[in-house]
């Protein structure tokens, strides 16, 4: 059997409910049942965008390692069934969740359906994806710029594993 030739692939995961660390850590041993987790962020704490009055989010990033003739598509459902399987309920966009995991990026690929846009549309406006992205991949090229320099356009502060950013 042929193997494919691999690239690295960016996820997010974030959870504000329950026990929003184990809800990461269960995940990611979800997650490494099925695909090849090859790094993840540390854990930060970080303040809810758009929804504001709301818990804290635990946030970070993962690398997987994916086969580049991979559907996009195919990922996004085996990620979606994660969710579910943790008690994702979508019933009102930006609130509480115990899981919410994004394809960030996926080597060079463009994608863009009605489902799914990769990179992620919002990656460069959120500290929570940055600053995680930037302990894994600090050279990483996200249209053409650094993830630092995404964030030097941001008005967003750190101080220890929290999180804080000004809405746009």
């Amino acid at each position: 059997m042929p193997s494919c030739k691999e690239i690295p692939g960016y996820i997010s995961l974030g959870s504000n409910m329950g026990d929003p660390r184990a809800n990461i850590a269960q995940a990611l041993q979800v997650l490494r049942g099925m695909l090849r987790v090859d790094a993840v962020s540390p854990v930060f704490w970080t303040e809810p965008q758009d929804l504001r009055n709301q818990d804290w989010f635990a946030n970070c990033v993962a690398r997987i390692m994916v086969c580049a003739e991979a559907d996009p598509e195919d990922l996004l459902a085996s990620l979606s069934r994660v969710e579910q399987e943790l008690g994702r309920v979508r019933n009102r966009p930006s609130g509480p969740r115990t899981m919410d995991i994004d394809i960030l990026l996926l080597g060079d690929l463009e994608w863009h359906s009605e489902t799914l846009h990769i990179p992620h549309p919002r990656m460069c406006q959120r500290a929570f994806v940055l600053i995680p992205l930037m302990h894994l991949a600090p050279d990483l090229r996200i249209q053409g710029l650094r993830a630092s320099q995404w964030l030097s356009r941001l008005a967003y502060s750190v101080e220890g594993d929290r999180i804080w950013q000004a809405q746009p």
